[in-house]
């Protein structure tokens, strides 16, 4: 008890410095004869003692983009691409391994029917890839803009006169490289051509093929931005090209009774495709097919033979659509010496979305439009 101004204290928690008396005294002492009301003292807790924590770092993104996707990887991509022609006829539906392309390619050949080009880079361990099919010379044009090694079952007799006369690295089941493909039991020839991955490589190798080539790194955009179409705080700033809502297109290349389409799926920012409105799936896995990217070009279309061969301009560009986050972008598609194709607008190139990429090849006869239907339902 203390008796200036008759103010008492309680007593002070066991634990309490001398210090903090002190300043209790102090403040007692100095009331100047007038009586205060007395604060109500907050608490002493003593802090425990922690004993140092590490702090885990922020993880980083990786440094490494796949060239072809946009998409992380683990180290840098030394491995060259592979091009491989993929049997597209409705017996060789389901194919195999199209889920792992970087890119695919689709254009017509002969009897309507459409050949895929699947660009195989960045991923691995892909155990089944086909079936596996013939070669034509603008099918070889394709596949060396990404410096692939040409891998066939056979071709047109000009585009074996290509591959003999100008020495291309390529991998023909009857031809060089017979050993590094099979014919799987459950399908009738010649749709049941297959290799993989491993294999491909393996025998590229063995047939002295170097990954020292030029494979062109196409723009992407952020993959938060890809997402959103709006930049992140602290993220770079990229312009987002917009363009008009498209939920779905359909792509007629010649035939009434063969429609490919790419349906909008916003929960994974992608389109699904379909081939006469029936999931287009990879049998590896039973999963349906999907491209961060939809692109359709026009190309003008020869016809060479009474067999159906065609000659398809691959180098002129021309008119395009870009679809990819539920919208369509309409430019052209452009494609200088020594590179790959590339859709522009304004004159300047539109990044991607990190993640597969498809390229739809149609005629412009009787006008690009006409094998195009966008609608959004």
């Amino acid at each position: 008890m203390f008796s200036k101004g008759s103010l008492s204290f309680r007593k002070i928690a066991w634990g309490t410095s001398l210090l903090s008396m002190a300043t209790v005294l102090l403040l007692s002492g100095c009331s100047g004869g007038k009586q205060q009301a007395e604060p109500t003292p907050a608490p002493v807790v003593e802090a425990p003692v922690e004993q140092p924590v590490e702090v885990p770092q922020e993880e980083t993104s990786s440094p490494y983009k796949a060239p072809l996707t946009g998409l992380p990887l683990e180290a840098s991509l030394t491995q060259r691409p592979l091009a491989v022609m993929i049997n597209n006829a409705p017996a060789a539906r389901p194919q195999s391994g199209l889920g792992q392309a970087d890119m695919v390619y689709e254009v017509l050949a002969e009897g309507g029917i459409t050949r895929l080009i699947g660009i195989f880079q960045s991923q691995s361990d892909i155990e089944k890839i086909g079936p596996i099919r013939s070669i034509r010379p603008y099918l070889i044009n394709l596949g060396e803009s990404y410096g692939g090694v040409l891998v066939h079952a056979g071709g047109s007799p000009e585009a074996y006169s290509i591959i003999q006369k100008q020495g291309k690295q390529d991998m023909d089941e009857i031809g060089n490289a017979g050993a590094y493909f099979w014919r799987a039991k459950d399908r009738k020839a010649p749709h049941n051509l297959y290799s993989s991955d491993e294999k491909l490589r393996e025998g590229a190798a063995k047939l002295n093929y170097g990954n020292d080539v030029k494979v062109p790194e196409y723009t992407f955009y952020p993959e938060a931005i890809a997402a959103s179409g709006d930049g992140e705080e602290g993220t770079e700033p990229v312009e987002v090209v917009s363009g008009e809502a498209a939920e779905k297109v359909e792509i007629k290349f010649l035939l009434d009774s063969y429609v490919v389409d790419y349906q909008y799926d916003g929960s994974s920012n992608t389109y699904k495709r379909s081939i006469n409105g029936s999931p287009h799936v990879d049998l590896n896995d039973n999963v349906q097919l999907e491209a961060a990217n939809v692109i359709v070009l026009g190309a003008d279309h020869k016809v060479l033979d009474d067999v159906g061969r065609l000659a398809v301009n691959v180098e002129a560009g021309g008119e395009a659509m870009l679809f990819q986050r539920g919208e369509v972008i309409k430019g052209q598609w452009v494609r200088a010496a020594g590179d790959a194709i590339r859709f522009v607008k304004d004159g300047k190139e539109v990044p991607l979305v990190p993640g597969t990429t498809y390229f739809n090849i149609v005629p412009n006869t009787p006008s690009f439009e006409s094998h195009v239907t966008i609608s959004n339902h």
